[in-house]
C-alpha cells in the first residue's frame, strides 16, 4: 500500500502547535536514503534483533510478542529501510483501539487490537545506533502521524522515560504526566498527540 504524506484536508494539533499539510511533506534527503513502508512478514527477524539493540531487557518487547505484532499488525508498523543495504534502519509500531489511555496490557496482548479503533497506542520507536542523530526518528514519527491521520485516527499515545519527554515534545506530543504504566519497573510518562479533522473544525 502506498503511503500518502499530504494529509489532505487534515490538521494535526496538540495543545501548543497546529500542523497543516505542509508539515507532512517528507524530508527529501531522507527519502533518497530510505524507503518508508509497512513491515514485511520476512522482516520479523530484523525487528526482533533491532528491538534487542534499542531497549534493555526489562523494557524490550519479547521475541514472541514482536513476531505476533509483525504477523497481525503489519499495517501499524512503519519501517525505514536503508536503500543501500536493503535492511531496516528503524521502525515505529503501534496498536489501534478506542481506549483513551495507555496501559501495559497493550505491550503484551495483540488481541486488544481493534482495526477500526480511533486511537493508536505507540508501542516502540526503534532506530539503530548508526542511524541516530540524523533526523530519522523524527521523520518516522512524522510520517506515521500523517499516515494515521489519513486513516481517520483521532489520537496517538505513548509512554516514555523522563529523559525522552523533550524529544517527543519537539515532535509535537504533549505531556500527560506520570503514566499508570509500571513496565520494566520504570517510571513512565504518557505523551499524547491529537489529530483534528479540518473539515469538521472549520
Amino acid at each position: 500500500m502506498e503511503e500518502n504524506n499530504n494529509c489532505k484536508n487534515m490538521e494535526i494539533s496538540n495543545k501548543k502547535k497546529i500542523y497543516t499539510k505542509e508539515s507532512c511533506e517528507s524530508d527529501k534527503s531522507l527519502e533518497e536514503r530510505f524507503e518508508f513502508r509497512n513491515i514485511f512478514p520476512g522482516e520479523a527477524d530484523q525487528a526482533v534483533a533491532i528491538e534487542k539493540i534499542c531497549f534493555p531487557p526489562n523494557e524490550a518487547c519479547s521475541e514472541k510478542m514482536m513476531r505476533e505484532r509483525v504477523a497481525g499488525l503489519a499495517d501499524l508498523f512503519l519501517v525505514a529501510v536503508d536503500r543501500g543495504t536493503g535492511k531496516i534502519a528503524g521502525f515505529l509500531n503501534g496498536l489501534s483501539t478506542d481506549e483513551p489511555a495507555f496501559r501495559d496490557e497493550f505491550f503484551v496482548d495483540a488481541s486488544l487490537y481493534d482495526p477500526d479503533g480511533k486511537n493508536i497506542m505507540l508501542l516502540g520507536l526503534d532506530v539503530l545506533p548508526e542511524y541516530r542523530m540524523q533526523g530519522l526518528a523524527r521523520e518516522i514519527v512524522s510520517r506515521y502521524i500523517c499516515r494515521e491521520a489519513e486513516r481517520g485516527r483521532k489520537m496517538l499515545l505513548l509512554t516514555c522515560l523522563k529523559s525522552k519527554i523533550k524529544m517527543y515534545e519537539k515532535m509535537g506530543f504533549y505531556n500527560n504526566g506520570i503514566a499508570s504504566s509500571s513496565w520494566g519497573g520504570e517510571e513512565w510518562y504518557e505523551m499524547g498527540y491529537r489529530i483534528v479533522d479540518c473539515e469538521k473544525n472549520t
